[in-house]
């Protein structure tokens, strides 16, 4: 979709992969691949599995943009809570084959897909922003509080607990991990399965089981919006 975000398409499913640098940011351009490629999955009526890259599937925001200026923060978290706004409210099943690290926005990603699957290893998943001075946005709470236990919502968001692959199943950011070399073929497995879905019914069906949730989305992006959004030294 552009040279942060490749699209692939097969018969019954997409991948969608994100490749931005060491951190694999989430960037204003990576927003933008990611929503065109969505608009294209959408078209062709398929399956989406959404990766990153070896190692790292996202450490969230870009931080150049993040620290520039408290508007420039808001632009971007405000394209990001989006984002997630429309992959909860996706009519095609989202399955995110996580490549490896996923903090901050990268876990937010997590936690708007519909199946999840990480890789077992030496890998950090969570949401540190409250570790880097963030005061975490409302719709970041929102989006945590309709994926996470109770429990796990005050240990991730107030706390900025960060998880291994194995703990991040307990705490719901994940649901299975597998080893690395049967990530991409478990993805594809599920999105098989999942193509098989009446594709009426699950839309229908998603938007009735997240219909309050959707709505709070929608009330904390509003919310953001008046406020400020910036990391705190």
């Amino acid at each position: 979709m552009n040279e942060f975000v490749s699209y692939t398409s097969e018969e019954n499913y997409v991948i969608i992969t994100i490749n931005n640098g060491k951190a694999n940011a989430i960037s204003h351009e990576v927003v933008a691949g990611l929503n065109a490629s969505l608009d294209k999955a959408e078209q062709e009526n398929k399956v989406v599995v959404l990766t990153g890259k070896a190692g790292i599937f996202s450490g969230g925001f870009d931080l150049k943009v993040m620290t520039k200026s408290p508007e420039a923060a808001k632009e971007l978290v405000t394209k990001g809570s989006k984002l997630s706004l429309r992959m909860l409210s996706f009519p095609q099943p989202i399955i995110i084959a996580c490549s490896g690290h996923a903090i901050a926005k990268g876990a937010f990603l997590l936690l708007s897909a519909d199946y999840r699957i990480g890789v077992e290893g030496d890998f950090k998943i969570g949401l540190n922003e409250v570790m880097i001075g963030m005061t975490m946005h409302h719709a970041g709470i929102a989006i945590a509080k309709a994926r996470l236990s109770e429990v796990y919502l005050n240990r991730s968001v107030n706390n900025a607990e960060i998880y291994s692959s194995k703990q991040a199943i307990t705490a719901g950011f994940l649901d299975i991990i597998v080893p690395e070399d049967h990530l991409l073929p478990t993805a594809i497995k599920v999105a098989e399965m999942s193509s098989k879905l009446n594709k009426k019914a699950h839309a229908e069906t998603k938007l009735r089981v997240r219909k309050q949730h959707l709505q709070d989305l929608e009330n904390a992006i509003a919310l953001d919006l008046k406020g400020d959004i910036a990391i705190n030294s």
